[in-house]
C-alpha cells in the first residue's frame, strides 16, 4: 500500500514525497483512516514504528479541511502533550515537515528554557500546540495558553509520563480541555494505571497494536559483550575504532556516567559529547545536531534521551551500562533499526548485571547472542550467568523499580557462547 490509497490530500501527498516517503509503516497505515474518520484511538507501539506521523499526517489533513467551516479566530484546535524536550522537538519538525504546503501554524513549549519566545508563537495564533505537562500547565496559569477551541487531543508516550511522574500534571490538564473532543492515545506499553487512564479519557476507542508489547523489532541485530567493569571503558574505544561503526548513541545510567565517558573517548580522539538533564537545553541540541550531521562519532545519553531522541540512519546503539528495569532496554535499542531499517545493538555485561540481562532476556523472549572472541572478555562469563538467577533468590534485589523479580523463561534458546554467528 502506498500514502496515495489513504485519501491524502495533494499538499500532504506532495510533502511526504519531498521526504522520500511512499510506503507507510503497519501504524500509519491502520491509524490514519481511523483519525480521518474522527474516532478516538488506543494506539500500542513500540518506539521506532513511525507513530509521529500516524497522527501527524490525519491532524493536518482534518484541520486544514476544516478550515472553510471554521468561523473562530486562530486558537489551538489540536493539542499533542508529550514527556520530554526532545521529542515535543521532533514532533514540531514532523509538523514542520508534512504540513508545509498547508496553512497550518503550529509551536512548541517545554521547560527549562525562557518563555518569551514561546508566549510570542502563542500570541500570534497556532492552530497546533506541542506541550511538555509543566511548561503547559504554567502557561496554562498565566492565561497564556486557551484551550476553549480544542478539538484534537493527543496523549503520547503515556507510559513514559508515568515513569518521569508526569502522570498528575496530565490528569490536571484533561479538565482544562473540552470534553468533546477526539482523543489520540499512544503508549508503548500498557501498565494497570496507564490502562485506567486511557479507559477515563477514550470513547468508543479503535485500538491499533502493531508489534507486542516491549518486544524488540527483528530490524535490530542484537549481541552482548560480557566484560569487567574496569575494561569497559577501553572495549568501547576498541569498538568505536572500527571503521564499520558510523554512528553510536552510547547509553549509561547517570549523568556523571555519562560526562566521564566522554572525557576518556575525547581523550583517545574519538569526537564525542554527551546529552542529559544537566545540560542547558542549547547544550542538548547542539549536540543533537552535531551527532546528526556526522560531526560528532558518539552521542552518550542517560534514559531522558531514550525515547526522545529520532535519529535517521542510526547505524549503533550500545549500552555501556545495562540498565536494571527490562523495558528501558527495549527503548533504548529502539533508537536504531527505526521504520523497518536495520539497525546493530551492542550491549556490555559485568558481572553486577547478569541478572538485569536475564530480565531483559525474559522480556523480549530471546537469548541475545554472546561475542566472545574480543579482547576483553570476561573469564567465567558463562557460570556467572548461571548463578545469577539462583543469587537473585536470597539476596536483596538491587532494582526497586520491579516486584515481578523472577528471571528466565522455560524453553527459552539456548545461549551460544562461541564465536558470532
Amino acid at each position: 500500500m502506498s500514502f496515495e490509497n489513504l485519501n491524502l490530500i495533494e499538499p500532504i501527498l506532495r510533502a511526504l514525497k519531498t521526504e522520500g516517503y511512499t510506503n507507510p509503516t503497519p501504524i500509519q497505515e491502520q491509524s490514519i483512516p481511523i483519525i480521518l474518520d474522527r474516532k478516538d484511538l488506543l494506539g500500542c507501539a513500540q518506539t521506532g514504528t513511525g507513530k509521529t506521523a500516524a497522527f501527524a499526517i490525519p491532524i493536518l489533513q482534518i484541520l486544514e479541511g476544516g478550515k472553510i467551516y471554521d468561523k473562530s479566530p486562530r486558537a489551538i484546535k489540536c493539542l499533542i502533550l508529550t514527556p520530554t524536550r526532545e521529542l515535543a522537538i521532533q514532533i514540531g519538525e514532523s509538523f514542520t515537515a508534512y504540513g508545509r504546503h498547508t496553512g497550518m501554524k503550529h509551536t512548541v513549549i517545554f521547560g527549562g528554557v525562557s518563555q518569551g519566545s514561546q508566549v510570542s508563537a502563542l500570541k500570534s495564533g497556532v492552530d497546533i500546540l506541542i506541550a511538555t505537562p509543566g511548561r503547559l500547565l504554567d502557561l496554562i496559569n498565566q492565561k497564556f495558553v486557551h484551550l476553549h477551541y480544542l478539538k484534537i487531543f493527543v496523549l503520547d508516550e503515556a507510559d513514559r509520563m508515568l515513569d518521569m511522574g508526569f502522570i498528575n500534571d496530565v490528569k490536571k490538564i484533561i479538565t482544562k480541555i473540552p470534553q468533546k473532543r477526539q482523543t489520540l492515545f499512544f503508549s508503548a506499553t500498557m501498565p494497570p494505571e496507564i490502562q485506567k487512564l486511557a479507559n477515563t479519557i477514550l470513547v468508543s476507542p479503535e485500538k491499533v497494536e502493531v508489534t507486542p508489547v516491549s518486544s524488540t523489532a527483528d530490524t535490530i541485530d542484537q549481541s552482548i559483550y560480557f566484560v569487567e567493569k574496569g575494561d569497559k571503558k577501553k572495549l568501547l574505544i576498541h569498538l568505536l575504532n572500527d571503521k564499520t561503526i558510523k554512528s553510536a548513541l552510547i547509553f549509561t545510567r547517570t549523568k556523571h556516567g555519562a560526562d566521564k565517558i566522554v572525557k576518556d573517548l575525547v581523550k583517545a580522539g574519538i569526537k564525542t559529547e554527551a546529552i542529559h538533564g544537566n545540560k542547558s537545553q542549547n547544550a542538548r541540541q547542539k549536540a543533537l545536531s552535531n551527532f546528526k550531521t556526522g560531526q560528532l562519532k558518539a552521542l552518550i545519553a542517560t534514559d531522558i534521551a531514550a525515547r526522545g531522541i529520532d535519529i535517521e540512519e542510526l547505524s549503533h546503539v550500545i549500552n555501556y551500562e545495562l540498565p536494571n528495569v527490562p523495558e528501558t532496554y527495549v527503548h533504548r535499542i529502539g533508537r536504531t533499526g527505526r521504520a523497518g531499517s536495520s539497525g546493530i545493538a551492542l550491549s556490555f555485561c559485568d558481572d553486577e548485571e547478569m541478572e538485569y540481562l536475564k530480565d531483559i532476556e525474559k522480556l523480549i523472549a530471546r537469548s541475545i547472542p554472546v561475542v566472545e572472541e574480543q579482547p576483553y572478555h570476561m573469564k567465567g562469563a558463562a557460570y556467572l550467568l548461571s548463578q545469577s538467577t539462583k543469587k537473585k533468590g536470597s539476596s536483596k534485589n538491587k532494582k526497586p523499580e520491579r516486584s515481578d523479580n523472577t528471571s528466565g523463561a522455560k524453553g527459552a534458546p539456548k545461549r551460544y557462547f562461541g564465536k558470532r554467528r
